[in-house]
């Protein structure tokens, strides 16, 4: 198994659920008073028998005008049209942004090969629920013109690729463990989005069910220490793709 960090750099969100880039050699984040600042970093990951994005960013391009996550796919040795799987975490704007891309005006699939792996009850909800978090202009083009499996509760997707319903951060979030031979990683997308939550236990405003949450963040930090799986951390500042650790006064990053 091959793990690439594909990451889209890092961001200002304001009320508005505005995602503004945020550079600290040029901004201040004085500026941005009320702001949460985060990281976002899709996943790459080569199996025996697929090639798998893992939730797929904002879906910005660069200035260039190619969307940035083709272009780290290509860095790291490949073609977006080589992409098999597509798994999502959720459907919030800055997990499904990027499964569009925007040419000559229209929009159409950034992975036109691939299997999109989506929780049926989270597609519902993107339609029915008023919501700035979701961008239902993208979920009509998937309609329209990508392969789509939807998935509920937990089970086996394939052999190696299990999936849990999580319910925390939104209520049809859910997470993946992906296994190729001896190598496992764990996707928590919004669970487990970033190391540091694992050494600071808090409640989340953001998440649906906060307690649940912070919860379930204990729950796959441990299972992964115990275990061995590496962690990909969709929200990670400096390292995305990690081991957990236990020791006497907690986890260790």
């Amino acid at each position: 198994m091959k793990i690439f960090a594909l990451s889209e750099g890092s961001y200002s969100v304001d009320a508005s659920k505005k995602f503004i880039p945020f550079d600290p050699q040029k901004h201040n984040y004085r500026d941005r008073p009320g702001s949460l600042f985060i990281h976002v970093n899709p996943f790459l990951v080569q199996t025996a028998t697929d090639l798998i994005v893992m939730d797929a960013g904002l879906g910005y391009k660069d200035e260039d005008g190619e969307l940035i996550l083709h272009k780290n796919i290509r860095k790291a040795g490949f073609d977006p049209e080589d992409v098999t799987l597509v798994l999502m975490s959720h459907l919030h704007y800055d997990h499904s942004g990027g499964l569009v891309v925007e040419r000559d005006g229209k929009l159409e699939p950034s992975f036109p090969g691939a299997e999109h792996v989506i929780n049926r009850m989270e597609w519902e909800t993107a339609y029915t629920k008023v919501s700035d978090s979701y961008h239902t202009e993208i979920f009509d083009v998937l309609q329209r013109s990508a392969n789509i499996t939807f998935i509920e509760d937990d089970g086996e997707f394939k052999a190696g690729i299990k999936y849990e319903h999580s319910g925390g951060h939104s209520p049809y979030h859910q997470v993946f463990w992906l296994t190729d031979g001896e190598d496992k990683c764990f996707f928590g997308g919004d669970e487990l989005p970033e190391p540091e939550q694992l050494i600071r236990k808090f409640i989340a405003k953001y998440d649906y069910d906060g307690r649940k949450a912070m919860e379930l963040r204990e729950i796959y930090g441990t299972k992964a220490a115990q275990e061995g799986w590496t962690c990909l951390f969709y929200h990670a500042k400096s390292k995305p793709v990690g081991k957990v650790g236990l020791n006497e006064n907690g986890f260790v990053i």
